[in-house]
């Protein structure tokens, strides 16, 4: 519908809040901060518009890819027993949050560009968001290997999109320029951790944050919009 075919009470209603998540689908706090945000916007009634933009947690991570803990150690110096107690937790909220985090001593970290690849192009068909919920679940739930483009594309072809074009789009590396500048552009932005959530392309909430606090930054948001 155009501008001019909007009866005047329709013009005069705000524009849906848009709002921008950087995130990667190898950080659980990702899908723990987005399912919190989704809980608020629901309570809220908040009309919104949702773009999912790209960040690799690990961009030098090996084709392998590395154990989980044996990662976290290295790069954040966290003790077995912190390791067990983040699992624990995350685990907990997750389940309040109805995702589940599956959690074992073998789990992998894997490198995530191709994935980004393969959301670049779910987005063009409208289906970004179903493809990142599916990959979400594919690697904490069913510990699938998201570096693998075999894998990918089968993931793809399970929420209905073309699974042989899918495959095509990671094999000829068609979007590799595409992801490389959107990621280059939220670096610009400052962005060096994730989940870093975006409102109305001005105002910058990191990390999740909790339904309570979502709520409220939609409460003050909308008082912002209409004053």
């Amino acid at each position: 519908m155009s501008l001019q075919d909007r009866s005047p009470a329709d013009q005069d209603a705000p524009a849906p809040l848009r709002i921008d998540v950087v995130s990667d689908v190898m950080c659980p706090w990702c899908i723990i901060g987005y399912r919190q945000l989704a809980s608020a916007l629901e309570a809220t009634g908040t009309d919104y518009e949702l773009h999912w933009h790209p960040f690799e947690l690990n961009p030098n991570m090996p084709a392998e890819g590395q154990n989980l803990r044996e990662h976290l150690v290295e790069k954040y110096g966290v003790t077995p027993e912190q390791s067990e107690q983040n699992r624990a937790q995350m685990t907990k909220i997750g389940a309040d949050l109805g995702f589940d985090f599956r959690f074992d001593p073998e789990m992998r970290m894997h490198n995530t560009f191709a994935a980004h690849q393969l959301l670049h192009w779910a987005e063009t068909q409208d289906r970004k968001d179903d493809l990142k919920q599916a990959l979400f679940t594919a690697h904490f739930t069913h510990h699938r290997d998201l570096s693998d483009t075999r894998v990918l594309a089968e993931i793809a072809g399970e929420i209905g999109l073309d699974r042989d074009e899918a495959l095509a789009v990671l094999e000829d590396q068609r979007f590799a320029d595409t992801v490389r500048e959107a990621q280059h552009f939220w670096h610009s932005q400052g962005i060096q951790s994730v989940p870093a959530v975006v409102f109305d392309q001005k105002h910058l909430v990191s990390g999740a944050q909790g339904i309570e606090n979502f709520t409220g930054i939609l409460g003050q948001l909308a008082q912002m919009r209409q004053a």
